[in-house]
């Protein structure tokens, strides 16, 4: 998978995504990544890529130009044969979901666009943009950290990047619930010890009070993922 992430800050990324799983993908070639600065596609003298709002109001507005060009230029022009599915990290966007995250992992080159300021010219996201993301109903100081977010959510998914698939599928959220609680030695810390279950060897008991574990915590602290989860059953 490729993936292109275009942003005025390239170097907030070294970190993030030259260390541990998404390293490791990377190296394994799992995963491509793509940092653009899209001020360098801005032909002022100033590389200008942002401007005031037409009809007033504070802050300022990213310009469509630079960003057409360089999304035309990386990720693919509009209509053109293996263009990227193009992402931009919105407070107006859906949602962010495990199932998102899922059907991204499917695709063969997803494109971000990092907002700042006060967005985004709307006929650029008109023209150019797939789809509006959203990580939480929260203000940042720029989409650096949700096109983060996504990438590292998404890239997990892809095989060779954990080294574990099971552990991608059974994660908390992926299943729809929660996760039962983890425990490892020693068997007592601070006068706490592990659940005799955990410790008797009976794979099927432990799998049910995983389970029960699981639905219980789901209940007392995301209502909102047990009902979508009895939904599910009903439904069924």
């Amino acid at each position: 998978m490729r993936i292109t992430v275009l942003t005025l800050f390239p170097n907030w990324f070294d970190g993030p995504f030259g260390e541990s799983m998404i390293q490791r993908g990377r190296d394994n070639g799992a995963l491509e990544i793509e940092l653009v600065n899209f001020r360098d596609f801005a032909t002022d003298r100033h590389r200008t890529v942002d401007d005031a709002p037409y009809g007033g109001g504070g802050g300022m507005v990213l310009k469509a130009p630079p960003l057409a060009a360089a999304l035309d230029a990386t990720a693919g022009a509009p209509g053109s044969e293996g263009r990227a599915h193009v992402i931009y990290t919105s407070p107006a966007g859906a949602p962010f979901t495990q199932r998102r995250a899922e059907e991204l992992a499917k695709l063969p080159r997803v494109a971000i666009i990092c907002g700042h300021y006060e967005g985004l010219d709307q006929r650029l996201i008109d023209s150019r943009v797939d789809e509006e993301i959203s990580i939480g109903d929260y203000v940042l100081t720029g989409g650096e950290i949700a096109a983060m977010a996504i990438v590292d959510a998404v890239a997990r998914l892809l095989p060779g990047v954990l080294g574990n698939e099971a552990g991608a599928r059974d994660d908390s959220i992926a299943t729809g619930l929660l996760e039962a609680p983890q425990y490892t030695r020693p068997e007592v810390f601070e006068g706490r010890p592990v659940p005799d279950i955990l410790l008797s060897g009976h794979h099927a008991k432990v799998a049910a009070w995983r389970a029960r574990q699981s639905e219980q915590l789901t209940r007392q602290r995301r209502p909102d993922l047990w009902q979508a989860h009895q939904d599910a059953k009903f439904r069924k």
